[in-house]
């Protein structure tokens, strides 16, 4: 496509010291730390990542982006005549974003076999969704929850394995009409309910045994891209709580009974629809064990956590993106504003959280591929570990991304209202903060094996910097008898010294080790906003890699 460079001489002044037009992201090229961090985490994947970059940040694909999360989905509850229909409509950018995060892997390559073109394996998979989150979060909803409903589903058994492969096509199949007859599919996930919340074992959901399924009454308070094929969903029964799929379609080809009640009316995630829905005798088949529905769909939770544990970093990493190409085209005071020395530390002081973020997720996911015992163990602790801090920083760093934009990045023309408005949000799904806190003190009490790892993978850097040990000597000893009123603090001090032992480990470049160290784990000198940088941090060189 041809396009026309803007007319800068206007007939009342000349548009001077603003940053050149860019209509492409580098986000492969561009993103040095992410390169070498994934050459460690998944060598196999540097040229489908690179591809997928490619895709994701051409200038087509980014405005079919802008337009879906500007053009919100609407419900089309009934058809003209008053015949209940309940389907959603989404913008065609929308659309062909999600083809596009289908076709390069999205919902698939955590799965995919060796010879397979994908980025296979979940380091791999959690690189994608870093790429996508910086461009529209949106579509990931609905990619994440069908490819984390792979685990649960193969479970099942042969009878559901038709789902299984539609999950893993990387063909993006919108129509409306039974699985059987589409070339993918889409899983989602329906287990909120008013009365319960987070406490899923107070659903009320029921489920009547008819023939070879069930039918399922009850309302889900939060069911998240509800055009999805089928869902994983909870209801009681004789046996207790159970997880179930439930289809949008029947076996005989009939419109199931879900009814979407409304779409909620969300402060971000716009371009994805989140609904109310009513199960009015829908049928649905048991996957798993009668009564044992919390372990059955927390499966699908614990690799939903891996993408909401990366998608912040991804957020941060385009403000910053946004927040450096704005300071190296702009001058004030006679000196470009990338040059300042306070901008420049405040550039640096961010940094180190998107830097941190990543390594720590990429390594999490290398986890969830392990064949030990010991590395799920791992998996299972340090991806709620990640999920906790990541979120926690995020909002915060885009809020001072978005400043340093001046007025401009309040404006809705760049991306930072999106990414602002987005920022909170996978700190919610999936778990919110004190949740999350919970889980990991449940993690460490049932599972020693998984504190025996945290403590190996923190300690493989002891000996190099002695902050650092005695950082990692006082975490440990307070771990051995964990309580629930410093629970944040023990998830963030997990989290900081995962990521400083990495970065000492695996340096991404030179200072960032010294001055994550310097920050996170000492602080002595360290400031509470964004910036504040104790003397000895090399700025203008962490700041050069954003």
């Amino acid at each position: 496509m041809t396009r026309l460079r803007p007319r800068a001489a206007l007939d009342t002044h000349e548009v001077t010291n603003q940053p050149e037009p860019r209509d492409s992201l580098a986000l492969w090229e561009g993103d040095a730390p992410l390169r070498a961090l994934a050459a460690r985490a998944a060598p196999h994947a540097a040229a489908p990542l690179a591809r997928a970059a490619a895709a994701f940040g051409a200038p087509e694909f980014l405005e079919h982006a802008r337009a879906a999360e500007r053009n919100p989905p609407v419900l089309r509850p009934f058809d003209r005549a008053g015949r209940r229909i309940d389907e959603v409509d989404f913008h065609p950018g929308y659309h062909a974003v999600m083809q596009t995060g289908a076709a390069h892997g999205y919902a698939a390559g955590a799965w995919a076999p060796e010879d397979s073109a994908l980025p296979r394996g979940h380091a791999a998979h959690a690189a994608m969704v870093y790429l996508l989150s910086q461009v529209e979060p949106g579509a990931c909803c609905p990619l994440t929850m069908t490819s984390a409903a792979v685990p649960p589903l193969s479970a099942g058994g042969e009878a559901f394995a038709p789902w299984v492969r539609g999950a893993l096509s990387a063909t993006y199949d919108p129509a409306c009409r039974p699985g059987p007859q589409k070339a993918g599919l889409t899983i989602g996930m329906a287990m909120t309910e008013k009365q319960g919340g987070s406490d899923v074992r107070a659903n009320t959901t029921r489920a009547e045994a008819d023939g070879e399924g069930h039918r399922l009454t009850g309302h889900k308070w939060f069911c998240s891209a509800p055009m999805s094929d089928a869902f994983l969903t909870l209801a009681q029964e004789e046996a207790g709580l159970s997880c179930f799929l439930v289809p949008r379609w029947t076996p005989d080809g009939a419109r199931n009974r879900i009814e979407i009640q409304r779409l909620k009316d969300k402060l971000g995630n716009r371009s994805n629809a989140s609904s109310e829905i009513e199960y009015r005798g829908a049928w649905a088949q048991r996957l798993g064990a009668p009564g044992r529905g919390v372990p059955t769909i927390v499966e699908m939770v614990h690799h939903t956590r891996l993408d909401a544990a990366i998608a912040p970093v991804g957020f941060t990493r385009r403000a910053l993106d946004e927040a450096a190409w704005w300071c190296r085209g702009r001058s004030v005071f006679q000196k470009r504003l990338i040059d300042q020395p306070l901008m420049t530390a405040v550039l640096a002081d961010l940094a180190l959280d998107w830097i941190g973020g990543l390594a720590l997720c990429l390594r999490v996911g290398q986890a969830f591929d392990g064949a030990s015992e010991a590395e799920r163990a791992f998996a299972r602790l340090s991806v709620a570990i990640a999920k906790y801090w990541c979120n926690k920083r995020a909002p915060g760093a885009v809020y001072e991304a978005m400043e340093c934009l001046g007025g401009m990045g309040y404006i809705e023309e760049t991306p930072m209202p999106m990414l602002y408005r987005e920022a909170p949000l996978n700190s919610i799904w999936e778990g919110s903060g004190n949740v999350i806190c919970l889980d990991i003190l449940r993690t460490l009490a049932r599972a020693p094996l998984a504190a025996e790892t945290l403590a190996a993978e923190i300690m493989a850097a002891a000996g190099r910097d002695a902050r650092f040990d005695a950082a990692a000597g006082d975490l440990l000893a307070r771990l051995k008898a964990p309580s629930e009123r410093e629970a944040r603090m023990l998830a963030e001090r997990m989290a900081v010294l995962l990521q400083a032992s990495l970065l000492m480990r695996f340096p991404v470049a030179e200072g960032v080790a010294e001055a994550f160290i310097a920050t996170r784990v000492d602080g002595s000198g360290w400031g509470r906003t964004a910036g504040a940088l104790p003397r000895g941090v090399d700025a203008a060189g962490i700041a050069a890699l954003i």
